[in-house]
């Protein structure tokens, strides 16, 4: 198993110990679990990552830190847009859509000021890092 996967399950781990937050890097920071279906492979994904609150939507960040070339939960969406997350102590099925033009700006932005590291990823590629919206298509479930 590679150190992403480690550290990976580790905040996952501390996540649902701690109500949805962990330490480290992600101190402070409102983080989702985000559960997908592989692209290729059709088997259950789960990734931990920051997310921003705009109204009923979460946005999410295809930064992979700046890397040039998006991650693969981005490309779990596009083939598999129906998924879940995980957020605080619920979990929501959501539908994800892709931000364009004007309004991924917008959002963007937003998150690099509040993250400046968002700033640094985008200052690192030429692509731009897509934003996705999870808009949620039923009510929140407690998690048992």
């Amino acid at each position: 198993m590679s150190h992403g996967n480690d550290f990976n399950e580790r905040n996952i781990a501390e996540f649902r110990a701690n109500h949805g937050r962990v330490g480290g890097q992600f101190k402070g920071a409102p983080l989702v679990i985000l559960h997908s279906v592989g692209a290729r492979s059709g088997q259950p994904r789960t990734n931990i990552m920051m997310y921003m609150a705009d109204g009923r939507r979460y946005l999410i960040f295809a930064s992979k830190a700046g890397a040039d070339d998006n991650p693969a939960w981005y490309w779990n969406l596009k083939a598999n847009p129906n998924a879940r997350i995980e957020v605080g102590d619920d979990i929501v099925d959501v539908h994800a859509t892709e931000l364009e033009g004007a309004e991924r700006d917008e959002k963007y932005a937003l998150q690099a000021d509040r993250y400046p590291g968002f700033a640094d990823y985008q200052t690192k590629t030429s692509r731009t890092i897509p934003v996705v919206a999870l808009v949620p298509t039923g009510p929140a479930q407690p998690r048992e």
